[in-house]
């Protein structure tokens, strides 16, 4: 049975290299996608077995675009395609319903066997994968319904935190210092009741911040 896929990446390359490396196989590339806007476009008009989508886009979050493709298409098998080894990524892919996490510089038979699995119902989750992100998904003291008196420039803060971006990266965005963003940080957990970035990312998802 041909395995239709949507190839959903910003670099041309990548999008080349994954049609080629599916020749001569069952999964065929029925469409791509350089953007995510463009990815939810097409997943809205044909029709798929499963999305390989990048985690980083220019014109947005691909963990936003998962999102939004499970609520819209719940049936949908949504594999995460990324160059960063990032436990908050994984966190809030695992929180959204992807099928599972591989990175760009995985073997060819990796890939391939991921998207069989993934397209065939199977959540391709390893032990530790999830090993790594269960204190993230466990449920913090403070539960995601719970209104929390945060700052809007704290939940400025957590927002680009959820989006996965350093300290560095966050003051560099929100043009503030990197003192003031590990200051807003601390506060932040504090307040939602979790002890690490990845936890507070999480939170932010099942809050509908990001």
């Amino acid at each position: 049975m041909t395995i239709r896929v949507l190839v959903a990446d910003d670099h041309q390359v990548v999008r080349s290299g994954l049609r080629s490396m599916f020749a001569d196989t069952e999964i065929e590339v029925v469409a791509e996608a350089a953007s995510g806007k463009d990815a939810l476009q097409v997943a809205s008009e044909t029709q798929l077995n499963l999305v390989l989508l990048d985690v980083r886009m220019p014109d947005g979050d691909g963990l936003n675009v998962l999102g939004r493709l499970k609520l819209d298409h719940p049936e949908l098998a949504v594999l995460m395609l990324s160059t960063y080894d990032n436990p908050t990524y994984v966190a809030r892919a695992v929180a959204l319903g992807a099928a599972g996490y591989v990175l760009k510089d995985a073997q060819h038979d990796v890939l391939l066997d991921a998207v069989r699995r993934a397209a065939a119902g199977e959540n391709i989750w390893t032990r530790e994968e999830l090993r790594r992100v269960t204190g993230a998904l466990a449920t913090p003291r403070l539960a995601s319904n719970v209104e929390v008196p945060l700052t809007q420039r704290e939940s400025e803060v957590l927002r680009q935190l959820a989006l996965g971006l350093t300290n560095k990266e966050i003051a560099q965005a929100l043009h503030i210092s990197y003192e003031t963003v590990k200051e807003h940080v601390q506060h932040i957990l504090r307040k939602i009741g979790v002890t690490d970035r990845t936890q507070a990312a999480v939170w932010a998802v099942r809050k509908g911040l990001v």
